[in-house]
């Protein structure tokens, strides 16, 4: 492996003094009019590929996208995404032809004579105004975005779930009944006290841990991050929300779902994702693949990385009080 890469630099080198070669050898060269027409023409014809394959990348590519927000929070980011990314379009759709067209009609020509113009202070206001002006409004409502998933106010009365990062799992722990989580730490791990509770805390008598998260529509939930070894990230890529679990601290961020699993299921970008997955999944012979919510680590953290999933179910609010009911606190586990 080594010589190969050792072969690769050597490769790259020897191109790059060939190449400089060449570019001092057209010193020499002088352009002539037919030269320059033929390369002006060469910039319309890279203009008219490069908007045909904008637009290619803009519809076809759209497929791989996520379907739209399953969490009211998520909202404001896909606004700040399609707000970024039609202003940005929109410049670099203008900028690109801008800059093909001006140079197909000042290529080069005997004839021409060049304009020296020194400055315009009115063209410079603009141009530093507008971008920002802008910036200022993008970065205002990404701050209120961010706030707005970080800190929450006890007047909400938010679900409150530790979610503890490992190599290479997920496991949850609820607030009880008095929606405070008991302490933890690394320090308490033992047996099947795997997330490090402190068991004489009496918050974290009827806390309850589990190894997949159900999360009721239409209610905050605030989520507590730890992680035992190394630096982790909590990615729920559908509810817009991601934060990473650092070893000896405690992260959160908060959202409100916005979908159940079951309808989101019926949502049509969901349903045309799923049945292509599934015409690859019938020709290779394998079970057909049904939409879940996920909650992924977003930081490559070891070899099983890519394999460090949770499932995440989110029903009505009975239901969910049906299945956290039926969950076992840890004063019943831990004995």
């Amino acid at each position: 492996m080594l010589a190969l890469f050792y072969i690769f630099i050597a490769v790259a080198i020897g191109v790059s003094f060939w190449q400089i070669t060449r570019i001092m050898n057209f010193r020499s060269v002088i352009a002539t009019d037919e030269d320059n027409e033929r390369q002006g023409k060469y910039a319309l014809g890279f203009l008219v590929f490069l908007y045909a394959m904008m637009i290619y990348c803009l519809i076809a590519m759209n497929v791989i996208m996520l379907p739209e927000a399953a969490s009211f929070e998520g909202e404001h980011d896909d606004n700040l995404f399609n707000i970024t990314f039609w202003l940005i379009g929109i410049v670099q759709f203008g900028m690109q032809f801008l800059i093909f067209f001006f140079t197909y009609k000042y290529k080069g020509n005997k004839n021409n004579k060049a304009l020296f113009y020194a400055d315009s202070h009115k063209l410079e206001l603009i141009w530093t105004t507008i971008p920002a002006v802008t910036i200022v409004l993008l970065i205002g409502y990404g701050l209120w975005a961010w706030n707005n998933i970080m800190y929450v106010g006890d007047e909400e009365n938010p679900i409150v779930i530790e979610v503890y990062s490992q190599q290479f799992r997920w496991d949850a722990r609820y607030a009880g009944e008095d929606n405070q989580l008991g302490l933890g730490n690394v320090n308490f791990i033992k047996g099947i006290n795997t997330m490090g509770v402190d068991m004489s805390d009496p918050s974290a008598q009827d806390d309850k841990q589990v190894t997949e998260l159900y999360l009721p529509k239409g209610k905050k939930v605030l989520f507590k991050f730890r992680s035992q070894d190394v630096l982790h990230s909590a990615y729920m890529p559908h509810f817009r929300a991601q934060m990473n679990c650092v070893p000896g601290m405690v992260t959160q961020f908060a959202f409100t779902p916005k979908y159940t699993t079951a309808e989101m299921r019926q949502n049509k970008e969901v349903m045309a994702k799923t049945e292509g997955i599934n015409k690859i999944r019938r020709a290779k012979g394998e079970d057909p693949y049904e939409f879940d919510y996920l909650l992924l680590c977003n930081k490559i953290c070891g070899a099983s990385h890519y394999n460090m999933q949770m499932k995440i179910t989110v029903v009505s609010n009975d239901e969910y009080n049906k299945w956290l009911s039926e969950q076992k606190t840890l004063a019943q586990v831990i004995k």
